[in-house]
């Protein structure tokens, strides 16, 4: 990437950035943060980072950084200088010119019924944004460059998966708890979760067995897909060398407090090693993970989206076959639900 593409690249960016010199004046700001500061970008130039952001701590703050040439993150400002009253993050980052680069995250106030895990997810959110862009950017230029067809495809994959991520991320900071309903096919949502895992660098051996009679559901596609392809991965990185994506209709199923007289589970199945029997407790609890290297939030983020689609994600597992369940309620015209017992 060019220093110029790269310039036009960060001033395009919806995340507030601006680089100040070893007196905290301003040499440069982009127009996302010039319009979160509600200031024209010629008046900000020269500015003090004290007097752009109105705030006496995050320049100390920006001073140490440059001493000490460290990263420093100042977490859930009330900025006077934002508009609006928004709480924000603050990350100061040395550079090698001896300049300082400023971010600022504009964060919302957290509703009561978003869960502990959703607000720990909003700070891994903005700390992944600014990489998505990056990884999309270099896709392109890939794309471009490439003669090869089928690399070009690749690349194409790599786009489409960084604008999901990237959308997710947006969605996590916003707060917009509620899933974005609309019908989904759920086969070709499984296909695409098939095309993702045979692009991985040693897919396993998969294996399709639909039920071809399913209806679509009312869902969040991204969401669902998000779980799917948690439960495929976690089954590969556990060492399966044949994954199973399976549908079918179950009767007479309890998801919460409600009986369905039918319900569409959709299962992942490996045979791998199985669930370690130290985790099966507590496998679904947030930052719970059976790998030296995992965050223990795949798991976790699946159950509370299978929740808010009003299913449920269970498991049974023994050496040599583990299946992950993903149940969704059938829509109400085809399985009624019932307070009581349910029918076959």
């Amino acid at each position: 990437m060019s220093e110029q593409q790269a310039r036009s690249w960060v001033e395009q960016m919806s995340t507030g950035l601006a680089v100040v010199d070893g007196d905290l004046r301003v040499q440069w700001i982009n127009a996302g943060l010039a319009e979160l500061l509600g200031l024209g970008l010629r008046h900000a130039q020269g500015q003090s980072l004290q007097g752009l952001l109105q705030d006496a701590g995050v320049a100390e703050q920006a001073a140490r950084s440059l001493a000490e040439q460290r990263s420093v993150q100042c977490r859930g400002l009330l900025l006077p200088g934002v508009t609006g009253g928004q709480r924000v993050d603050v990350a100061l980052q040395p550079l090698e010119s001896g300049e300082l680069l400023v971010e600022v995250h504009v964060l919302a106030e957290l509703p009561s019924t978003v869960s502990p895990l959703s607000a720990t997810l909003r700070g891994f959110a903005h700390e992944v944004k600014n990489p998505l862009a990056g990884l999309r950017g270099a896709a392109q230029l890939l794309q471009r460059r490439l003669d090869d067809a089928d690399m070009q495809s690749l690349a194409g994959m790599v786009i489409k998966e960084a604008d999901r991520l990237a959308a997710l991320a947006n969605r996590l900071l916003r707060h917009d708890g509620a899933p974005h309903l609309a019908p989904v096919n759920l086969h070709q949502l499984m296909e695409r979760v098939a095309e993702l895992i045979r692009a991985e660098p040693k897919p396993p051996r998969l294996r399709p067995d639909y039920d071809p009679s399913l209806p679509d559901v009312e869902g969040d596609a991204d969401r669902l897909q998000q779980v799917l392809l948690n439960l495929a991965r976690n089954a590969i990185e556990a060492g399966a060398k044949t994954l199973t994506l399976r549908s079918r209709v179950e009767h007479g199923v309890r998801l919460g407090e409600r009986m369905f007289r039918s319900a569409l589970r959709l299962d992942v199945m490996d045979d791998g090693p199985g669930v370690p029997p130290s985790l099966r407790d507590t496998l679904f609890e947030p930052l719970v993970s059976g790998r030296v290297d995992g965050t223990g939030l795949g798991l976790a983020l699946s159950r509370e989206i299978a929740h808010e689609h009003g299913g449920e994600l269970r498991y049974v597992s023994r050496a040599g076959e583990t299946v992950f369940s993903l149940y969704l309620p059938l829509p109400p015209r085809i399985g009624a639900a019932t307070t009581g017992r349910a029918h076959g």
